[in-house]
């Protein structure tokens, strides 16, 4: 690293949603590829792996100690972990370090969740994963339903995929549109999805709601206050 870089920090905890990280992270990594005053670091709580919600296990390069002052930092989502995650407080006091000073605080999914409970998103308007989308207020967030949200030095992009919108997002704002362009050129960003556009006018919640009290209930089991917090906008 040399004086002038800028670190664009992604944060690395057990059981996240892996493209929730390396979907930005190629994108970002693109842009520092082009443009050396930047890099990308991958930050854990230690360098050793850790599990995933799929049988991919991923190592962080750098300790939270070893990146104390980030100039962007990206919280990826998941499942029950990323809601255990919600009361990890070394990973909640690193994050509140690192908004201390950095110019961007960004999550995908419900990576939100956790810069909600680091105390982060108070008086913003953000988005997670439509299935968490009205428990923000809990956290002291407005809650709105788009692809990416911004609002000032915080940016949060909605379920998985919508990640690498936000990467993309961040590469106009951090070098301009024609950077851009090439990035999602080189990453052949085109999406078609076989079954079409998704009809939010008829999405599954009745089915999904349990199933999201049960990620709750399992993820702050052992911590009440929180959960009970949360479920009172569920």
């Amino acid at each position: 690293m040399t004086d002038e870089q800028k670190t664009l920090a992604f944060v690395v905890y057990p059981g996240l949603t892996p493209l929730d990280l390396v979907g930005p992270l190629q994108v970002l990594s693109a842009l520092a590829q082009i443009d050396p005053t930047y890099r990308t670091v991958a930050v854990g709580a230690t360098t050793e792996p850790v599990a995933t919600d799929t049988p991919l296990r991923i190592a962080p390069s750098h300790t939270f100690d070893e990146v104390p002052a980030p100039f962007a930092v990206l919280v990826p989502g998941g499942g029950v972990p990323t809601i255990h995650a919600m009361a990890d407080e070394q990973l909640l006091a690193w994050l509140r370090t690192a908004a201390a000073g950095a110019e961007l605080m960004t999550s995908v999914c419900t990576g939100s969740l956790v810069l909600g409970a680091a105390g982060l998103l108070e008086g913003k308007q953000a988005t997670t994963h439509w299935m968490f989308r009205d428990l923000l207020p809990g956290l002291g967030a407005t809650p709105v339903a788009r692809r990416w949200v911004e609002d000032g030095d915080v940016i949060t992009a909605a379920g998985v995929s919508a990640g690498i919108d936000l990467a993309l997002h961040l590469v106009e704002r951090l070098a301009g549109r024609e950077v851009a362009k090439t990035v999602q050129f080189g990453i052949e960003y085109d999406p078609e999805p076989p079954q079409g556009a998704l009809d939010w006018d008829n999405p599954p919640y009745g089915d999904l709601k349990p199933l999201r009290e049960l990620t709750l209930r399992e993820g702050l089991a052992e911590h009440p206050k929180l959960l009970e917090r949360l479920l009172a906008h569920a």
